[in-house]
């Protein structure tokens, strides 16, 4: 146990705090992207001719081109090394983030964005297999979950520097605020990022990868990655949800709605930190047992709330819980995922995020279904989602090498 916990320590510290930052800010594109300009929406329409319709075409290119992305960036990391894929898509994510501030028309912009989206997923992707190439076990578990929290706070930033600063700024400045944070996307890529995936290690991975045939069927892989993708989509119907669901069901003002959603948020990431401390002396299959346990539970006590006509203001209790649970959810699943799969961590982060992005895009929609004015759509799909999640745990195989660090 003593060796085990020495190399856990071992793998812990090449991941430095700065790199953890890093990588969480690498991963910040995506709700910056999609969610600072939403509030300028009708003025966009208007500036550019067209309709509601077109302008959410801006939206839906960006989702679009950043799920596909991470399936080109996973694999052509796992070939061509870390540092090189995400130079270039951070640098081409630059030159389409200014051509979209600066586009004269909507299909100029709709163009840039599904381009800003395709690489700007580099990011996303090639964050989560560093950590792995340099972490493995609890180690990995704990860098995941503290790196998540970084990024789980973008979410929070992003809707609300967007509503402050939409009327000064207009939409243009705002995607100049995208533009800035892609540049320091790169920059960040140029001067902090190390090559994780040498050479040396790429041809050591070819030649697990025909041994032991990839480990993307296995039980392990397919299982945890579900776990987290159906978590995730837990946390996109409640997004998507939350302006009626506060707004309207409850009857809560916008000032108290932002409230409520940056608590929340706030939640998220502190049950993140918590995960990142406690997967020291807990195993990464325990805590996430734990997660997935809140998640089902108050997933439940939400769908009984909205059953049995409860009082509106209950509601934001087990929304609550839902929200704050997936901290333990999100690390732990990821870092278990892609242990199944040493050799072969952009790829697997690839699948990791296409299914975050394919299942968020299916969800998003369903929660509006019966209009705004009752939570039984959210009910409904939040309750699928974590059936689905707790299903997926459950036929994990369970054994205790996640209590140990695999050597590099």
């Amino acid at each position: 146990m003593t060796g085990t916990l020495a190399a856990d320590v071992a793998h812990e510290q090449r991941v430095s705090p700065g790199l953890l930052a890093s990588l969480g800010l690498l991963g910040t594109i995506g709700p910056f992207a999609t969610d600072v300009y939403l509030s300028t929406f009708p003025t966009m329409a208007g500036d550019l001719h067209t309709s509601a319709a077109g302008v959410q075409l801006t939206l839906t290119a960006f989702l679009a081109g950043a799920g596909s992305g991470q399936i080109f960036f996973g694999p052509i990391s796992d070939r061509f090394g870390r540092r090189r894929p995400l130079i270039v898509g951070a640098a081409v994510c630059v030159v389409a983030s200014l051509v979209a501030a600066l586009a004269p028309n909507i299909g100029i912009l709709i163009a840039a964005r599904l381009v800003q989206g395709l690489s700007g997923s580099a990011g996303m992707v090639i964050s989560r297999a560093v950590i792995a190439d340099l972490a493995r076990g609890r180690a990995a578990a704990r860098a995941l979950s503290l790196m998540m929290m970084v990024g789980g706070l973008a979410p929070v930033v992003a809707p609300i520097a967007g509503s402050l600063l939409a009327k000064p700024l207009g939409w243009r400045g705002l995607l100049l605020l995208v533009f800035a944070i892609t540049v320091l996307m790169l920059l960040t890529a140029l001067f902090v990022v190390p090559e994780s995936h040498p050479a040396q290690h790429r041809a050591q991975a070819r030649a697990a990868r025909a041994a032991a045939g990839g480990g993307f069927l296995s039980r392990r892989f397919i299982a945890n990655t579900l776990t987290f993708a159906f978590g995730f989509s837990a946390m996109m119907s409640y997004i998507s949800a939350s302006p009626f669901l506060y707004q309207v069901v409850m009857g809560r003002s916008a000032v108290q709605y932002g409230l409520l959603f940056g608590l929340n948020a706030l939640a998220l990431a502190a049950m993140g930190f918590l995960s990142g401390r406690l997967v020291r002396r807990v195993a990464p299959s325990r805590l996430l047992h734990i997660g997935v346990g809140i998640l089902s539970a108050a997933a439940l006590a939400f769908a009984l709330l909205v059953v049995t006509g409860a009082p509106s203001g209950w509601l934001a209790l087990p929304v609550f819980a839902v929200v704050a649970c997936l901290g333990l959810v999100f690390g732990n699943a990821t870092a278990l995922a892609l242990a199944a799969v040493p050799h072969a961590a952009g790829r697997g982060s690839a699948v990791l995020g296409a299914l975050q992005f394919g299942l968020g895009a299916v969800v998003s929609p369903l929660v509006g279904l019966g209009g705004g004015h009752t939570a039984a759509p959210l009910a409904a799909v939040l309750g699928t989602a974590a059936a689905l999640a707790l299903l997926a745990h459950v036929c994990a195989p369970r054994h205790r090498a996640t209590r140990s660090s695999v050597p590099a």
